[in-house]
């Protein structure tokens, strides 16, 4: 079976925690419920990506270097 996370046109998807994932809801004044949510099958996602992990998504973008969101793990 083909791997699809690791495609070349798939963004790189990193679970984070810890004081970094309470800096970015602190930054933008959001609770981790606010935030988008994304699929816990969805294929892009890394293996050790569990429900109610939050994950930032790091885009190729044309008018900045990089795009950055963020998203919640559901079920």
């Amino acid at each position: 079976m083909v791997d699809v996370s690791q495609h070349e046109l798939v963004p790189e998807h990193i679970p984070i925690e810890g004081a970094e994932l309470d800096s970015v809801l602190e930054e933008y004044g959001l609770d981790r419920t606010d935030l988008p949510e994304i699929k816990a099958n969805d294929p892009a996602l890394p293996e050790e990506a569990e429900t109610g992990d939050v994950i930032k998504i790091v885009r190729d973008s044309r008018t900045a270097d990089t795009s950055i969101s963020y998203r919640l793990v559901v079920e």
